[in-house]
């Protein structure tokens, strides 16, 4: 049983409950497998339109299918992928607090991916707080926005970002959840 100052961590390789203290928590001290196992897929405004919008651009798969196919292949290998998307530049905010930083340990996330969309060009609200969250994160667009008009290749967030991947579709969302499978989990992935 745990204190409200501990969090209960099971090691699922040996199925051991370890405890940290908050002391633990608060120094940094936590080791490689106290992470949450969770993931956060953030995509910004007007991708509810995905499918309908500027197929051309934008391909014709919409954000339901991005997403069950995302969270199908993340419990694969046991990772818990949250996924928000928001019109709303406070509401994204909030969410990027919430799982980042504010909730409890055991709820935060260890790793982001997010597309920002039109807020990529204009948010430094959602850029301060994923820089405030220090998780690390993935910026993923459909489209090659270095191909398209000039306001759309400014980014608040590619210089802050692990990495950047762009223009090629519903595929880059796959490759950034990849990478975090791989590189935060050690998982070998199937082919």
């Amino acid at each position: 049983m745990t204190t409200p100052s501990q969090s209960a961590v099971t090691d699922k390789t040996s199925n051991q409950e370890t405890l940290i203290s908050s002391n633990d928590i608060s120094s940094n001290n936590i080791s490689a497998n106290a992470k949450t196992h969770k993931l956060l897929l953030i995509n910004g405004v007007n991708l509810n339109l995905l499918g309908k919008r500027e197929p051309e651009i934008y391909g014709h798969t919409t954000l339901a299918d991005i997403e069950k196919n995302l969270v199908a292949r993340a419990a694969k290998y046991g990772i818990e992928l949250i996924c928000i998307q928001s019109n709303h530049e406070g509401e994204l905010v909030d969410e990027i607090q919430h799982y980042g930083l504010l909730a409890e340990s055991a709820a935060q996330v260890d790793a982001i991916i997010i597309n920002p969309a039109a807020f990529t060009h204009t948010s430094v609200a959602i850029r301060d707080a994923l820089s405030a969250t220090q998780k690390p994160f993935i910026e993923v667009h459909l489209s090659n926005v270095h191909a398209r008009e000039s306001f759309r290749q400014h980014s608040y967030f590619s210089d802050i970002a692990v990495g950047v991947i762009c223009g090629l579709g519903h595929l880059g969302y796959q490759m950034a959840l990849d990478y975090w499978l791989t590189h935060t989990y050690d998982l070998k992935l199937d082919s």
